[in-house]
């Protein structure tokens, strides 16, 4: 189901894209760009979807975004999300986000979602009829950098035997800060090539990644259209914006604290130093 008022590209925009150079306005990490590429090419989601969850094309037999924004139009509210809601076969719930900033409460935040999407029942619907859901966060850093994995999986487990609780609660999460970490597995399903097309910042570095591969070039062509969209581009840069404010607001958050601790430093030696004299 294709929710969005863009064609396929048409001949022209193919020869202008296989001439374009340069700088990428807006790429995949910035995340209105990243919704407006996979809400406006259903082939590109169900090829990401089948990288992501080592589908093959056959298995796939429906993608539906159930939540779909209007793109271009102006939002009011910049700290909106623009995670991607998916009906997957009418069987399973998939939810996608690509989240550049590490505001530090990734896991909860992602655990929330997940149960959110899981308890979606509605009154005197049996149990049995709960569909198993997935998030899937997209990092641009590591979750766990003592620990850092290209891309893992964590489902409810039994700490002493592994034994799984349930299949219905699975949380992914892609680090693309470590695309070099990327398993046999991650590259038999292209998932690295993915990875690298997401953080590309340049055109011919997008056509390099995106050749030989049907879905990979399905993508890169509507970047393509989607960087030519002025909306698309405003609502992009309003993205930036908000990201930068909240970069800027971080920093100032971690001097005031480093300002204080340097203070509780000071103060220690103050102490130590009175009392060093008192005993004297």
């Amino acid at each position: 189901m294709n929710n969005s008022k863009f064609s396929p590209i048409s001949l022209t925009q193919n020869a202008d894209y296989f001439n374009v150079h340069g700088r990428i306005p807006y790429g995949m990490t910035n995340d209105y760009k990243f919704r407006a590429v996979l809400q406006s090419n259903n082939k590109v989601l169900k090829g990401l979807i089948c990288a992501l969850l080592h589908f093959t094309e056959d298995e796939i037999i429906s993608v539906e975004i159930t939540n779909p924004i209007v793109l271009g139009e102006t939002v009011k509210n910049k700290e909106f999300r623009l995670d991607i809601n998916v009906n997957l076969n009418n069987c399973t719930l998939l939810n996608l986000e690509m989240q550049l900033a590490n505001q530090l409460n990734w896991k909860n935040r992602s655990v929330m979602y997940l149960c959110r999407s899981f308890d979606h029942l509605n009154h005197g619907q049996d149990y049995g009829e709960a569909k198993p859901v997935i998030h899937i966060g997209i990092l641009d850093y590591s979750l766990f950098p003592d620990c850092p994995e290209f891309y893992s999986s964590y489902k409810l487990i039994n700490i002493k035997n592994h034994r799984k609780y349930s299949d219905n609660l699975t949380l992914n999460v892609l680090d693309l800060s470590h695309i070099e970490l990327a398993a046999k597995e991650d590259k038999r399903y292209h998932i690295h090539k993915w990875a690298m097309l997401f953080k590309a910042t340049t055109w011919e570095e997008v056509k390099m990644i995106a050749e030989q591969n049907e879905y990979l070039i399905e993508a890169s062509k509507t970047m393509f259209q989607m960087s030519a969209d002025e909306l698309i581009r405003k609502r992009c840069r309003d993205r930036e914006e908000y990201y930068q404010d909240l970069r800027n607001y971080e920093r100032a958050i971690a001097e005031k604290e480093r300002q204080c601790e340097q203070l509780t430093t000071e103060n220690d030696q103050l102490r130590a130093e009175i009392a060093r004299l008192k005993k004297q």
